[in-house]
Formats: structure tokens, sequence, C-alpha cells
């Protein structure tokens, strides 16, 4: 799963890197974003649009909000059918910037997960494939949700987690976000493990556990103290 990631590229960065053509916000640096929070998104309109969705998708017929908390990714396998994203794998398709994204590293005999941030070897924004949805309150408000597409892990990941964000390249990112693309046949192609090599990993501090914790310490490297860690770890 993706639960847990970071986005501090500036604004002009994210919106050069996706050819956004209309910013709805003002990007401040993210180190711990979490399920539930404000995320920017990337949305082909009638114009492509850099926007807050919030992260966890709920469908456009549930009866409350409160199920989004348990839709923040939706699996590349069952996209198309599963009855909660079949609707935005459709017709709902969006890209999710990030610098990296975090997973946790099991150790044995009990000791504490460590830490791990993914992010591009060549230092730019990542594209999460996403999928987004509006809710209508009894009211009459709308809620604008969103959930990040995973797929299988790839031989660098899989040893810390067996799955991954689904990433797209730059000519992917324009085929996702091409509203007359439908067909399963050509869009789950897209949702395929990210290329070895193209990721750089390395241990982060504990502070990333804590979702209160947002400042840059929870992205700086943390070097491991014994040759047993970076062992564990594959360092």
């Amino acid at each position: 799963m993706c639960g847990r990631f970071t986005l501090h590229h500036v604004t002009e960065d994210v919106a050069a890197a996706f050819a956004v053509e209309q910013t709805l916000l003002d990007l401040k640096p993210r180190y711990n974003i979490a399920p539930t929070q404000p995320v920017a998104c990337v949305v082909q309109q009638e114009s492509r649009v850099l926007q807050h969705l919030q992260w966890g998708l709920v469908p456009s017929w549930a009866r409350e909000p409160s199920m989004g908390a348990r839709m923040i990714n939706a699996r590349a396998e069952t996209v198309a059918v599963k009855p909660a994203f079949k609707r935005a794998f459709t017709h709902g398709r969006c890209v999710i910037p990030a610098s990296g994204y975090y997973e946790w590293k099991r150790r044995p005999h009990g000791q504490q997960a460590v830490p791990m941030l993914f992010h591009l070897a060549g230092g730019g924004p990542m594209a999460f494939a996403g999928l987004y949805e509006q809710w209508e309150t009894p009211e009459g408000a709308t809620l604008r949700t969103c959930s990040i597409v995973t797929t299988q892990a790839n031989e660098v990941t899989n040893g810390i987690h067996h799955r991954m964000p689904a990433i797209l390249t730059t000519v992917e990112t324009e085929q996702w976000l091409d509203r007359h693309i439908q067909s399963p046949g050509n869009l789950l192609p897209l949702l395929h493990p990210y290329r070895l090599g193209d990721l750089d990993v390395h241990p982060v501090s504990d502070r990333v556990n804590k979702v209160s914790e947002d400042s840059q310490d929870c992205i700086t490297p943390v070097v491991r103290s014994t040759e047993s860690d970076q062992l564990e770890l594959g360092l």
C-alpha cells in the first residue's frame, strides 16, 4: 500500500512537470502527508488543473463520507471492476504529484520497523496514478476526494513492501489523463511496477511515524549504526 508520502517541490516545478494550465493552490512543503488530509492533484477538465483533493476516495453513491478513510489505495488488479473505483477509473482519473513515499521495513525479533523513503533518482516529482470522485452532502456541498492506485512492487522495493504506487512516466501521464481513453485494455498496462534503477531509497528518522510530524527532518537520511542494521535493510 501507499499510506504516507511527501511533496516538497515548489508549485512552479510541479506545474511545469505536469503541463498544468490552471493552478488553484499554492503548495507548501509537506514532508509527511497522511490519509484524509488534502493532497495536490492534477485533474484534466476543460484545462489541466492543479488543485487540492482529500485523500481517501468517497464514491458518489456512498451514504456517508467516513468510508473514504478506507479507500486511500486502489489495487491496479481490480480497479476497473471494483464498485468503489470502476466509475472513477473510467471518468475520474488524476495524477497525484509526490517528491517521495514511505514504506516501513520490518525487522526480526520484534524490533521496531524502519521507515524508508523512496524517491526518483533524478530528483524530480513522481506521478502517482490516481482516481477522484465528487460526493454531495445532504446540504448540497461537494466533497472532492482521491485515491492512489497501487501495483505489485518491483525487485528493488519488494524487499521492503510487496506493493508500490503506480508511478507514471511522462508519456503514461498524458495517456492516464486523456479523458477520451476509457478502455481498460489501454489503461491497465500503464499500472505496472516502476522501472528498476530509477528509484533511490534510504532509511529516515522515526519522526515520520507520527502523523503530527511534518518537518524536513522526516526526509533526512539516517545512517544505521551497525553492520547488521545495514545488512537487514539491504544497504
